[in-house]
């Protein structure tokens, strides 16, 4: 009868014991999100990502990457990386569409300003247009690209070398600077 007791109090005692456990291990979202931030931590991890943006249900542009570390939880400066690149596709309203892909990425949402590098390559389909650098800087708000970097940018009649460039996202209404290369003039 005693061994019966102790069995039905130790069973009593650790059911009581996991449940105060259970009930004490909430935790408050804002003091997770500060403990990942202050460690450097992504808030999430995504991995062979394929995403599809929409508007009005004409497709806008695809994002394909293997892997994408979620820092929203930075109250100044929230961003999103993409330490193993991406394949980003945009879709015109007439159907033509450019790319943009690189090695690595690091995007900020507050200021819609992205930075591409390591192997940059901007294929705009269209006017048969391709642009080579090391780091682009992309700015989605005024939709135009910029780089103090080595570029080459082909056209279908010139290939041009230079230091330097600016252009809108659809490589259209470009500025090189220190240029060389040839140029196709018509008189």
């Amino acid at each position: 009868m005693f061994k019966n007791r102790a069995h039905i109090i130790l069973n009593s005692s650790v059911a009581l014991l996991v449940a105060t456990l259970f009930f004490s291990c909430t935790n408050d979202i804002k003091k997770v999100h500060d403990f990942l931030a202050d460690k450097n931590l992504p808030i999430g991890v995504s991995k062979n990502i394929y995403t599809v943006y929409k508007d009005s249900g004409r497709v806008t542009s695809k994002i394909i990457s293997p892997l994408v570390h979620d820092y929203s939880n930075r109250e100044a400066h929230p961003y999103s990386e993409f330490p193993k690149g991406l394949h980003i596709t945009k879709f015109e309203n007439n159907g033509d569409s450019t790319t943009v892909v690189s090695n690595y990425a690091i995007t900020y949402s507050k200021t819609e300003i992205s930075e591409v590098r390591d192997n940059v390559v901007v294929t705009n389909y269209a006017k048969k247009y391709t642009l080579y650098t090391s780091q682009l800087f992309w700015d989605q708000k005024q939709h135009f690209f910029i780089t103090e970097k080595k570029f080459t940018l082909i056209t279908p009649t010139d290939t041009l070398y230079g230091t330097g460039f600016e252009s809108s996202e659809e490589l259209t209404n470009w500025h090189a600077k220190d240029i060389s290369g040839s140029v196709y003039v018509d008189e």
